[in-house]
């Protein structure tokens, strides 16, 4: 039988954020609610020794899909706040940050106030999703494993909210997305092993309940193998199509590196963000992600490779003003 060692994938989403944009509402008008896609990226920049780049710009990324030049409408860098990329007025000029984050109080126009106020939200953190393998493949190495994730939740400080998750045969949602890490690390603890594995079927369950949530989204995978033995090949595409890093442990020192590299590439990502310019393509559209300058060459860009839109959505209702109760005059008598 393949030896079998502990492995952590980290995957990190990119979301569509759907806003609301309507008419001001007055009597006998129609509202067109329109919602409007902007696409998150989460992109980690290397030197060619392995080092995060840092204080980077907006102004030194290069975003295209489907070949498409996109234009960067926000943008941080790892723990500070996302903000606005203000249009400048000359176009040879490279778009500035905003000196305001995104709270939702920085346009006058009702409209803009409301497209910022959920940005504001979404983008406040990291939602981390931590999937443990609770299998009989993991009887060795169990009581390590645990250690190792509630180290992790106890390390982070950034992320607005963590979930865990555990999985032998079938997914156990031990605590929802919560803010309280204590909550967090008693899910983790009243763990046990035991049973067949079944990680796909998790994972995929793991991945629909991040994605109803707006934000950046980490999906953190505890592993000791699927359903069937694996190759390290299956588990390197699924963290690069995802922008994320797949890390094979052998020993209990190795997975506890693992998730400091993990917390370490949370706390160096930059934030990038776009609107999608017309697209006919409805299908799967592929982003690519660069850096301008000759001195950025040898730099590595990790990131999503790209999306399937969702159908776009427009609604039409009609603005009904209250009726009256007229006064009913009272008789004479």
């Amino acid at each position: 039988m393949a030896k079998r060692f502990p492995l952590v994938l980290m995957a990190i989403s990119v979301f569509l954020l759907g806003s609301v944009r309507g008419m001001t509402e007055q009597e006998g008008e129609t509202n067109i609610r329109v919602e409007v896609d902007m696409v998150q990226l989460n992109v980690a920049v290397m030197d060619s020794k392995g080092n995060y780049v840092t204080g980077l710009k907006p102004s030194d990324f290069e975003v295209t899909e489907d070949g498409i030049a996109q234009k960067v409408a926000t943008f941080g860098e790892g723990n500070e706040a996302t903000r606005r990329v203000t249009a400048a007025a000359d176009e040879d000029k490279p778009g500035q940050l905003s000196n305001r984050p995104l709270n939702g109080a920085s346009d006058s126009s009702e409209t803009s106030s409301e497209l910022g106020s959920e940005l504001g939200s979404a983008m406040a953190g990291a939602n981390v999703f931590i999937l443990f393998d609770t299998s009989n493949y993991m009887y060795r190495g169990f009581v390590f494993a645990q250690d190792a994730i509630a180290e992790f939740v106890r390390s982070l400080d950034n992320p607005d909210r963590v979930a865990f998750y555990s999985y032998s045969r079938d997914l156990s949602r031990a605590t929802t997305l919560t803010p309280d890490r204590n909550q967090v690390l008693r899910g983790v603890r009243t763990t046990v092993a035991g049973d067949d594995a079944a990680l796909y079927n998790a994972l995929l369950m793991t991945l629909k309940d991040a994605g109803q949530n707006t934000g950046r989204k980490v999906v953190v995978v505890v592993s000791n193998g699927p359903d069937n033995p694996v190759s390290s090949t299956v588990f390197k595409r699924m963290s690069a199509a995802t922008g994320g890093e797949a890390y094979f442990a052998k020993t209990w020192r190795e997975q506890q590196k693992a998730f400091a590299s993990i917390r370490n590439d949370l706390a160096h990502l930059y934030s990038v963000s776009y609107y999608p310019q017309p697209n006919p393509n409805r299908g799967w559209r592929t982003i690519t992600v660069k850096l301008k300058g000759e001195r950025m060459r040898k730099c590595r860009i990790r990131t999503r490779n790209g999306y399937r839109p969702e159908s776009s959505r427009v609604s039409a209702e009609r603005v009904v003003p209250p009726a009256v109760m007229e006064p009913t005059p009272a008789s004479s008598n």
